[in-house]
């Protein structure tokens, strides 16, 4: 079985953090989406991340595999929502979540967001927030089997996205 490691980003990471969101950004493309079609994410949100201490790699057996945002700090793409949020305290949202393409681990993104989970746990904090397009699939079905309750509709980037939210202690 392999070994992931979660490592908190640097900016000597950034390039190979790149290079993995390139990949993700080729994916979901050739999944027909029109998600991360339009300049974003960009090596710009990469360094915003490290300098925000936010951006987590995901090495695997000594090679970078994936990369997430988990941010502390609230979205401002959240304060209006199509719906309702579950709470109304602290919460963490998950950003940029990206596979290389030369990842063989199954199951990534579910580790990633059980990683957060694990975060939030330590730092006190009750739910994560996360959004997504309608047409990525791959992580509609992520959040479904996480538990994610679907709570609406924000826009972010311009664009209308699906908001979920999940509970994950108390606070």
């Amino acid at each position: 079985m392999s070994n992931l490691i979660f490592k908190k980003a640097t900016d000597s990471d950034s390039q190979v953090i790149w290079e993995i969101l390139q990949d993700a950004i080729a994916q979901r493309k050739s999944e027909g989406s029109d998600q991360w079609q339009n300049g974003y994410p960009n090596p710009e949100s990469v360094a915003e991340d490290i300098a925000a201490q936010c951006g987590y790699l995901i090495i695997e057996d000594d090679v970078p595999v994936a990369y997430a945002a988990i941010v502390f700090e609230d979205e401002p793409a959240y304060a209006e929502i199509d719906g309702a949020w579950l709470t109304f305290g602290k919460y963490a949202v998950v950003h940029r979540v990206a596979r290389s393409a030369d990842a063989t681990t199954r199951g990534l993104a579910f580790k990633v967001f059980k990683f957060a989970e694990e975060l939030c746990s330590a730092k006190g904090v009750a739910s994560i927030r996360v959004d997504t397009n309608f047409d990525n699939l791959p992580m509609l079905k992520v959040l479904e089997k996480l538990g994610y309750t679907y709570c609406g509709e924000i826009f972010f980037q311009g664009a209308p996205r699906r908001a979920y939210e999940k509970i994950v202690g108390d606070s």
